[in-house]
């Protein structure tokens, strides 16, 4: 019986007589896609945000990351996976229709980078709030480089059914304050999401290789695949591993938040925001006149904090992620360790959708104690292990002080969610949660299944490198979307929306009275 699975199929059974499943099978579910503009030859491109787009600054569902070039599709939270996915297709076949010469990169790695000062930062215009979102993007290009910051990934949004937590908190006998049961909760969710995250790089990651021009005056400690390539024989997400944006406490310039409750992750967060950092003070805050950051503090502002997982509440104007956390409590988990799925135009798709709701589901009924610094290395090294060996048969990771077979844990993890798919596959009456179940399974046993499998079997067949597999793989993408019809209503209904962002920028530029130093002041002087 795999580790903990009698305590959640104990919680599903109590759920199932005394309360109600379908509540399981709600909820709320969104998606973040980014996606890197390239030119014709794969390099980034270096033109400004399309204005036929809308604003990045205030535009609903399509804004920008770190780069000028790196798009993000931002969904509404739907009731059903197939909205959400629809909504991205639609989004995908409005931006790619209005792009002249650049496409859509395929992959989470890029490709073709001519060094840091080629990767265009996002600007959002003059207005405070624009010129403070451009800042920290000068800020996190001079603390970890502005080439880390291009690398793209998928968010999974997930909120559960409010009227789930009453029925919920009677089921367990609980005397909380109902907002106070419903963050311990979410928060026991977070914890198990990295307790067990790795099996989602092994499922889903989609980067076990990555162009020669990502890395610049160093090598890698990786393997040579061709004079283009770098490769991990059984990488699975390099973009998960130690080549990605990290914060690394351990150099003294980072930071590892506090998940024992949602006051301590809020506290640990709000602290690092106000915590002096010696070696981003070495760079400057305002040098001539002009900023390099937002300050010298450990993050500049919390979301600079990268996690596979974050407790999200959306802050309302001028107030900072902690204290809307603190005041409002969790809305949703946002689940940030998906690469985009190169095999597929939207970069995710329906299945993987399907298997993050069990997930997820599994992580909240699942037993959740506070992780100890011991098994907080343990929990590093393990999604660290998984993204560069994962698909090593003999990988072994760390469970409670003892070495596991990776695949004898990934199993028994897999059958623990069994009970879950069949009860959501009733509710729903729809066996795309089991047929997703299965199909991780076969993955389990047969790591070329994997995403990072097939590509470097792709790769090794075709005598591809990772810039010729990605730039192929893109320009067919560009090609289904180029053969795609964009539904009319929902095509006027995003032009009206880009000319509503547009003159939203333009009258928050106009009505910028207050200085750029009173602003920021303003900002920072609300921290918890």
């Amino acid at each position: 019986m795999p580790p903990g699975s009698p305590s959640v199929q104990g919680q599903l059974a109590l759920i199932c007589k005394q309360g109600n499943p379908a509540l399981l099978a709600s909820g709320l579910f969104g998606l973040e896609k980014e996606s890197l503009r390239v030119t014709e030859a794969g390099g980034i491109a270096l033109s400004p945000h399309p204005a036929v787009l809308g604003s990045a600054l205030t535009h609903p569902h399509i804004t920008t990351d770190y780069s000028e070039a790196l798009l993000e599709f931002v969904t509404p939270p739907f009731q059903e996976f197939s909205q959400a996915l629809d909504c991205l297709q639609n989004l995908h076949l409005y931006v790619q229709k209005n792009l002249r010469d650049e496409f859509l990169w395929a992959t989470s790695m890029p490709c073709v980078l001519a060094g840091e000062d080629s990767i265009p930062i996002g600007r959002y215009g003059t207005s405070n709030h624009g010129l403070m979102k451009y800042i920290y993007r000068v800020g996190l290009g001079y603390r970890y480089g502005r080439v880390m910051q291009v690398i793209a990934g998928v968010h999974f949004n997930y909120s559960i059914a409010e009227n789930f937590w009453p029925m919920y908190q009677k089921l367990l006998g609980s005397h909380e304050r109902p907002r106070d049961f419903r963050d311990t909760h979410y928060m026991g969710m977070v914890r198990n999401l990295q307790r067990y995250g790795w099996i989602i790089p092994y499922l889903f990651g989609a980067s076990p290789a990555v162009c020669r021009s990502f890395f610049t005056g160093k090598e890698p400690d990786l393997l040579v695949f061709d004079d283009t390539t770098y490769y991990e024989h059984y990488a699975t997400s390099l973009r998960m591993g130690d080549i990605g944006y990290q914060n690394r406490r351990e150099e003294g310039m980072g930071i590892k938040a506090c998940y024992d409750s949602l006051d301590d992750y809020v506290q640990s967060l709000a602290c690092a925001t106000k915590t002096l950092c010696p070696v981003w003070a070495e760079i400057g805050v305002k040098v001539n006149g002009e900023y390099r950051q937002l300050n010298a503090n450990r993050l500049q502002i919390e979301n600079e904090y990268y996690s596979s997982v974050r407790p999200k509440q959306p802050p309302a104007d001028m107030e900072t992620p902690s204290r809307a956390l603190k005041e409002k409590g969790i809305q949703y988990v946002e689940l940030r360790s998906l690469d985009v799925n190169a095999y597929h135009p939207l970069g995710v798709e329906d299945l993987q959708l399907r298997f993050l709701h069990m997930f997820l589901l599994y992580c909240l009924l699942r037993p959740s104690s506070a992780i100890s610094s011991v098994e907080r290395k343990e929990i590093d090294r393990n999604l660290l292990w998984v993204a560069h060996q994962g698909r090593d048969p003999l990988l072994k990771l760390q469970r409670g002080g003892k070495a596991v077979l990776f695949r004898d844990w990934a199993s028994e993890l897999l059958e623990a969610m069994q009970p879950l798919a069949q009860v959501l596959a009733t509710e729903k009456k729809d066996t795309g949660y089991t047929d997703s179940l299965n199909r991780q399974r076969q993955k389990i046993v047969d790591a070329d299944q994997t995403p990072s499998g097939r590509m470097l079997k792709e790769m090794r067949e075709s005598g591809e490198g990772f810039y010729q597999f990605a730039r192929r793989l893109s320009l067919e993408q560009w090609r289904h979307f180029s053969s795609q019809q964009l539904d009319d209503s929902f095509r006027d209904q995003l032009r009206e929306l880009g000319l509503q962002s547009l003159q939203q920028q333009r009258e928050l530029e106009t009505n910028t009275r207050e200085s750029l130093d009173s602003f920021l002041q303003r900002y920072f002087s609300q921290q918890i």
